[in-house]
């Protein structure tokens, strides 16, 4: 797939890293010569130096035989990436999608008068981040989440801990202790140990720091919760360090929600605006959250929940940490740098909360066949959840599971179908229409693939 990006700033980096390992022709498109040396330096991509809005750099750069266009230029107006991305479906580019910074914009009106244009994708990072924190506090008993068909499915990730009942216990044991109906509610179908995803066998033995994945039914999680130690509480205050753009859409989207809010930020003109935008029940402190004494004076241990959203993923991780040892049962961290994920969640870190594996599982769903519905990058692994809406006459119609040849380091986890769900085994016969949940490392994404494709 020939695919131009425009923009080296972070999100475009790394989706030129992400997409040209899938074997895509990447070409970057940038005015400022070093962040393209930078691109150059790490990823086997084709970097062509040009103005976003020029039309000859556009036409130069191959966008009139480009599959997919991506524009998101860093530093700059959101109109930057909108004309981008309308000049290259005029000269040809198959799909374009464009990075915006205004949530009006995503109303459904109005991405369907771009959709019209020709813009098949509009995306927030901050927005779809902000979405992202406000539903893992539904789910504070597991590290990361995600929801099929209105939460019939849901995909959950618990971390074992040292008190956990399943430490040192094999696979098989644990099937053999659940009951014939609890095997029809939930399945376990990945550990994450040690930065390496195990697809795992019954003598798989689960470990003290393992990262557990799992898919139930909306009335298998009671369940989950017995086995893994775990108990669901619902959240009630909540503290955001760091008024930025997504600590602002966090807080409005809490507030609505009758949770009681209150953002820590440093800068007094910044918490000026905040003050003037949000609702008076909210409260906006000025101050440096990185203090200690600070947070403790702020009444930090009487607060269910602590979200670190400044620009420093030092002071996001360690001010969890500290949030943790007065007690916060539920944190919540933004870190930018990918390698940091790792080690914030072996810090203690609840939820971490990365913009450009966001962007990058809505962005990779253009890559494959037009029946994937998204794509989702798992904290705790380089692991990817799809889900695809199977098309009539499809490969993964034509047998039982056990008999498809599926890649060995993927999972079919769960099936909706209909106003039904449930958990898939060996003898599941996927069906027209069907939509289907996929656990899958990510170098079986294209065998997957085929099996969507008539």
């Amino acid at each position: 797939m020939k695919i131009v990006i425009e923009g080296a700033g972070e999100i475009g980096s790394h989706l030129a890293k992400m997409l040209r390992e899938e074997a895509n022709e990447v070409t970057v498109i940038d005015n400022d010569p070093v962040r393209l040396s930078t691109l150059g330096g790490y990823a086997d991509v084709e970097t062509f130096l040009g103005s976003p809005s020029s039309i000859k750099a556009l036409r130069d750069a191959g966008v009139a035989r480009a599959d997919l266009f991506i524009a998101v230029y860093p530093f700059t107006t959101q109109e930057v990436n909108i004309v981008g991305a309308l000049l290259a479906k005029q000269l040809g580019a198959k799909k374009v999608v464009a990075r915006i910074n205004d949530e009006d914009y995503l109303a459904a009106e109005n991405r369907l008068l771009f959709k019209e244009l020709g813009i098949e994708l509009m995306f927030y990072p901050e927005k779809s981040a902000a979405d992202e924190i406000v539903n893992s506090l539904k789910h504070i008993s597991s590290s990361d989440s995600m929801d099929f068909a209105h939460g019939k499915l849901q995909i959950s990730v618990f971390k074992i801990d040292e008190e956990s009942p399943m430490v040192d216990l094999r696979l098989e044991e644990f099937v053999r202790m659940m009951t014939p109906e609890e095997n029809t509610l939930f399945r376990i179908i990945a550990i994450s140990r040690d930065e390496q995803t195990i697809i795992p066998k019954f003598d798989t033995k689960f470990q003290f720091g393992d990262l557990i994945f799992t898919v139930s039914k909306r009335e298998g999680l009671k369940s989950i919760l017995k086995y893994f130690g775990k108990a669901e509480k619902a959240i009630g205050r909540v503290m955001i360090l760091g008024g930025t753009a997504i600590g602002e859409m966090v807080a409005r989207t809490l507030d609505t929600q009758n949770h009681g809010v209150k953002i820590i930020e440093k800068d007094k003109e910044r918490c000026l605006a905040l003050s003037e935008r949000l609702p008076d029940s909210i409260a906006i402190v000025n101050g440096d959250g990185r203090n200690s004494d600070l947070l403790y004076e702020e009444g930090i241990r009487d607060y269910d929940a602590f979200i670190a959203l400044t620009d420093s993923d030092e002071t996001n991780v360690l001010s969890c940490v500290v949030a943790k040892k007065f007690g916060v049962q539920r944190t919540v961290a933004e870190v930018e740098n990918i390698e940091y994920i790792r080690l914030a969640e072996e810090m203690g870190v609840d939820t971490v909360i990365n913009k450009k594996l966001i962007t990058a599982g809505k962005i990779f769903k253009f890559t494959l066949s037009g029946k994937a519905r998204f794509v989702k990058y798992m904290s705790g692994s380089n692991a990817e959840i799809i889900e695809y809406t199977v098309a009539p006459g499809s490969a993964i119609t034509k047998k039982p599971l056990k008999d498809l040849g599926f890649p060995e380091n993927a999972i079919i986890a769960g099936v909706v179908r209909g106003s039904d769900s449930f958990i898939a085994v060996g003898d599941t016969r996927i069906e027209d229409y069907d939509r289907v949940a996929i656990f899958a490392l990510p170098q079986t994404i294209k065998a997957i693939d085929r099996f969507f494709k008539v």
